[in-house]
């Protein structure tokens, strides 16, 4: 395996609810390598969002530590990870778009906020929409665009900040398969071409197969297995894995007698 890019050492995390607490992540160790796309999957309640969150400090983890490219973000500053942060893009599955402005003020938004000109932030823009296909909905706004399409809008704006590394939190989940093939292979092509490290959280076996070429499994907080997406897929050792396989094929056999 290659030097890892994303390191995580024995994270913890527990949250208070009604009944108690809730161990969402129970000392999970894995390490991404640069320019791996990786998958994280588990089911509901597997704690696969949490730890996600934990990538970028969006959560701060109880214990454990976060790593990327050599830089421990637990001993940043608010300000330096700020900075960290501008590099690190997450896209969600509710695309998260600003309502009142249209595409191009959308995409336009996080270099706004840096301070970069209006000329250069819309021509930076322009060049996002075309590259996820989306050049002619420049003046549109999001209650006129399809799911699909507010995504990718989601994607280009994350994109604003030449980001090194890209979070997926179930970022096609809301989407129907058709769409959802299309954002995979928009952020295949984002990999090859950007040299991107791409994370994706997803509970669907099917996005794994599709574009991961490494993955994690998770069950309850711990991890279950963690390697080759090759090889878990064909090869599972963990009964979570196996489940997940099981839940695929039955999905699979549905659509196929349908």
């Amino acid at each position: 395996m290659e030097t890892a890019y994303i390191e995580v050492q024995k994270l913890s995390k527990t949250y208070s609810a009604k009944n108690g607490t809730v161990e969402a992540l129970k000392e999970i160790s894995l390490s991404i390598p640069q320019n791996e796309i990786f998958g994280i999957i588990g089911l509901s309640g597997a704690g696969k969002s949490t730890l996600v969150r934990c990538l970028n400090l969006l959560e701060k983890p109880d214990s454990g530590t976060v790593i990327i490219n050599g830089e421990d973000l637990l001993t940043l500053s608010k300000e330096q990870l700020r900075i960290r942060r501008q590099k690190i893009g997450m896209i969600f599955q509710h695309f998260n778009l600003l309502e009142q402005q249209t595409v191009l003020e959308n995409v336009c938004f996080p270099l706004e906020i840096r301070g970069i000109p209006v000329k250069q932030r819309k021509e930076k823009a322009l060049q996002l929409l075309k590259q996820v296909g989306l050049e002619d909905k420049a003046k549109a706004y999001p209650s006129q665009l399809s799911g699909g399409q507010k995504q990718r809008v989601a994607i280009a704006r994350v994109l604003a900040n030449d980001p090194d590394i890209l979070l997926c939190d179930e970022a096609t989940s809301a989407l129907d398969p058709e769409t959802t093939k299309i954002i995979l292979n928009l952020l295949k092509e984002i990999h090859d071409t950007m040299g991107i490290t791409i994370v994706i959280i997803t509970h669907e076996m099917k996005v794994i197969q599709e574009i991961c070429t490494q993955m994690a499994v998770l069950h309850k907080g711990s991890l279950q297995e963690c390697g080759s997406a090759e090889e878990i897929l064909k090869n599972p050792k963990s009964k979570a894995a196996k489940r997940l396989l099981m839940i695929k094929e039955t999905e699979e056999e549905t659509d196929y007698v349908g």
